[in-house]
């Protein structure tokens, strides 16, 4: 698969809570059956972190975690891997110099050094890609 795309989480966890999709979230989906989606190295991570969290507060069971996660594993969605010395530095410079957290500065370097398009929800993220020159993908 050649066509690639950064997946934001904003889009991911769209896919998993019925009152947070979106026409823009459902395409991108769609679109995996075309595209390929990458994401950073933090993502897994901020997946069951947002899995977690709604367990907790009694908005998902772990069964629906579980099939959720389940579901996410047969998506064409590849984690690309980064060292820790360039987390540390480059993206952290990114995100200092786009005024965004680092786990954002994390999606938007993936699509800066991959030359690809970013699919998110995240406002502050958007921003950030326009005034980097990265295009948002529309699916």
């Amino acid at each position: 698969m050649e066509k690639k795309f950064v997946v934001d989480n904003s889009i991911v966890m769209s896919w998993c809570f019925r009152d947070e999709s979106s026409k823009y979230a459902d395409k991108i989906l769609d679109s995996l059956e075309e595209y390929e989606a990458i994401a950073p190295p933090i993502w897994p991570l901020e997946v069951a972190n947002v899995l977690l969290v709604a367990e907790r507060r009694g908005r998902l069971t772990e069964a629906d975690s579980i099939r959720f996660l389940n579901l996410i594993n047969e998506l064409p969605l590849i984690v690309q891997q980064e060292t820790p010395d360039r987390m540390l530095k480059e993206i952290l410079a990114l995100a200092r110099e786009c005024y965004i957290s680092s786990y954002d500065a994390s999606y938007l370097d993936l699509a800066m050094r991959n030359g690809v398009p970013i699919a998110t929800r995240d406002s502050g993220l958007k921003k950030a890609a326009k005034r980097c020159k990265v295009p948002l993908f529309k699916g």
